[in-house]
């Protein structure tokens, strides 16, 4: 079982960075992907950013290409999504997931789920 723990939201103006952290703890299988979702109120859980243990790629969805980073620190446990150049459109509840086996954007296809965190852009 694996325990994911998200920080590092808050509120922040457009055009202002966030680092979010995730820490994991428990178990996972050797192949396994983490990573990001958001959902803004009234929309779909969408992925953001994900790392895949597999072959170590990573993946951005187009809206946050060249502005959000993600990384790992396997010392700590930790992941984390450097969040740059913010905009309102990226308000959301941002959640770290976990599952085992290949990436896809699908987030029923994800076992593990951290409680959520409220990031909110705005002047």
């Amino acid at each position: 079982q694996l325990q994911l723990v998200e920080s590092g939201g808050g509120l922040v103006q457009p055009g202002g960075s966030l680092r979010l952290s995730c820490a994991a703890s428990g178990f996972i299988s050797d192949y396994y992907v983490i990573g990001w979702f958001r959902q803004a109120p009234g929309k779909e859980r969408e992925g953001v950013s994900c790392f895949s243990s597999s072959d170590g790629s990573t993946y951005y969805a187009d809206s946050v290409k060249g502005r959000f980073i993600i990384s790992r620190d396997n010392a700590k446990n930790t992941l984390y999504l450097q969040m740059n150049s913010l905009k309102p459109d990226d308000t959301a509840v941002y959640y770290c997931a976990a599952r085992d086996g290949v990436w896809t954007t699908d987030a029923s296809q994800y076992d593990y789920w951290g409680q959520g965190i409220q990031v909110t852009v705005s002047s």
